[in-house]
């Protein structure tokens, strides 16, 4: 098989899931394409990611480049969404995917805006046996597709330095994740293709927390995501029924 069509090899991943985006990988960068839903999102997971980060290394979040020298890690990156505005906030920023055709859109895209980041394709298990560490390690909209959860973030945490910050970002167990994510956005709205996501495989907060523990870290923070169709806007709250936020140190 060639590099294209390959999928990376790890106890994180998941072939069937790494092929369903494979085949949408071309609509990575586009806004009203089939990853719609997260361009809406990706404002507002920034500035969090921004700002925590800013916060948790002593930083200014309202600096030009307040994430200057930070090497952040972004895994299942996809097209490359978080990793270009990371990149123009200063940060040293590498994304890895477990499928070729979304690390080739993403490294394409990225020298045509003139950015340089470094695009590797790669599982999790794999770049944690490179030896490399990270300041920042970023798991967005990815827990709920890997095949071992408790596996993929214990490997998640051993690629962040001592004193580190760990994002994650997921879909909580509960009916009315079922009724908005699924039944919502997938049948009714069709913002997404139809089998994106399987409802047992999302995970609770107290779950997610405790594979975070086991990992090593310590959790500073959960905080849910909820959207107004009204103003088709995300915001930050203390909902986490749908979408939700972890932040985890390594001590």
């Amino acid at each position: 098989m060639g590099e294209s069509s390959r999928t990376r090899t790890g106890a994180s991943v998941d072939p069937a899931e790494v092929a369903r985006f494979a085949a949408m990988a071309d609509d990575w960068w586009a806004p009203d394409g089939k990853f719609a839903p997260l361009h809406r999102l990706n404002p507002v997971r920034l500035r969090f990611i921004r700002d925590r980060a800013a916060a948790h290394f002593g930083r200014t979040a309202a600096a030009g480049q307040p994430l200057e020298g930070l090497r952040i890690l972004d895994i299942g990156c996809g097209g490359g969404l978080l990793c270009e505005p990371l990149a123009r906030l200063g940060a040293k920023i590498t994304g890895i995917d477990a499928g070729a055709e979304a690390s080739a859109v993403a490294q394409r895209h990225a020298e045509e805006s003139g950015l340089s980041i470094d695009y590797r394709h790669a599982s999790a298990e794999e770049m944690a046996a490179t030896g490399e560490r990270f300041d920042v390690v970023l798991a967005m909209e990815l827990v709920e597709h890997v095949a071992d959860p408790a596996a993929f973030i214990a490997t998640a945490a051993s690629l962040l330095n001592d004193g580190g910050v760990m994002i994650l970002a997921t879909l909580n167990r509960t009916p009315k994740a079922f009724l908005q994510a699924i039944v919502g956005a997938e049948y009714v709205l069709s913002w997404l293709p139809r089998g994106t996501h399987n409802w047992r495989k999302f995970l609770r907060p107290s779950e997610l927390a405790a594979m975070a523990r086991g990992g090593g870290l310590s959790v500073e923070e959960i905080v849910g995501l909820t959207y107004n169709p009204l103003t088709g806007t995300w915001r930050i709250g203390r909902d986490t029924t749908v979408n939700y936020m972890l932040r985890a140190s390594k001590p």
